[in-house]
């Protein structure tokens, strides 16, 4: 039996404020046996974040209940990736829809003229929730966060596509999915990749006059949101914000900063940088 003494990292106290590797200790040369532990715990957690299904049918439901009042059409899409093998190794296929569910979107928007005119489209908003790389944050985020979304945009008019559950899906099939629905803006919800404490990270990006072959600084993203990251409602107030400023200004990405005080800056300013004391 190993019986090195373990010695404590002086930098311990830390830890509470972050859930980062840091200060492990070490025994002897390596690690102590419970981060080792720990570390092949979290990693296999992201592991099955990244292979996991989405359950469809509980999440419409969920989703559902986001909007209390009148919940929007759900759409059950799927992108040109057949299965998560394929998606893994084939990103390009997770960014563009099939066949099918293009010709079930055709069903509900055929644009009389060239749709880049911002006033031929028929919404204002599309809404996308794709599994991403973590299925799971989406599962847990999705309508929570969806919920406080709608409260904040509750009474200001706004036309909502029909929401969508995309399935093997990047961030860029809100392209596809906002132009051949005819939505003025995109936002897709999407399951980020897992980290070592972050299997369940759901990442939101918006995206103006959404169309085929737009770059990603066409987009703003809103990243960790999550009860253990971004809190809902911080989130769904930065997101109102830039949705309003996207439809006023017409624009979003590189040219659309985020202007809402950070939370941690009001924290400190309240209680001080504990690293100041």
């Amino acid at each position: 039996m190993d019986d090195t003494p373990i010695t404590v990292n002086p930098w311990a106290g830390l830890r509470r404020f972050t859930d980062a590797r840091i200060a492990l200790g070490r025994s002897g040369v390596s690690l102590p046996t419970a981060p080792q532990l720990a570390f092949q715990l979290a990693h296999a957690q992201a592991r099955d974040a990244v292979h996991r299904g989405l359950d469809v049918a509980r999440l419409a439901d969920g989703l559902a209940a986001a909007w209390p009042d009148a919940p929007p059409p759900c759409l059950l899409l799927h992108s040109a990736a057949a299965d998560r093998s394929q998606y893994l190794q084939r990103p390009d296929l997770g960014r563009r829809l099939d066949v099918a569910s293009l010709e079930v979107l055709s069903q509900l928007y055929r644009p009389a003229f060239a749709d880049d005119v911002v006033q031929d489209r028929p919404y204002d908003l599309a809404l996308v929730v794709a599994d991403g790389l973590s299925a799971l944050a989406i599962e847990q985020n999705a309508a929570p966060f969806l919920y406080a979304l709608h409260q904040r945009m509750a009474g200001e008019g706004w036309r909502v596509a029909p929401l969508c559950i995309a399935q093997q899906a990047r961030v860029a099939i809100g392209d596809d999915i906002g132009q051949a629905l005819g939505a003025k803006a995109v936002v897709v919800l999407i399951g980020e990749r897992p980290g070592l404490s972050s299997p369940d990270s759901m990442g939101l990006y918006l995206t103006w006059m959404p169309r085929v072959g737009l770059s990603d600084a066409s987009r703003n993203c809103i990243s960790n949101v999550r009860p253990a990251g971004l809190a809902y409602a911080d989130a769904a107030f930065k997101l109102h914000y830039l949705l309003t400023q996207a439809r006023q200004r017409q624009l979003s990405g590189v040219d659309l900063k985020d202007e809402t005080a950070p939370a941690a800056t009001v924290l400190h300013a309240e209680r001080g940088n504990f690293l100041l004391k």
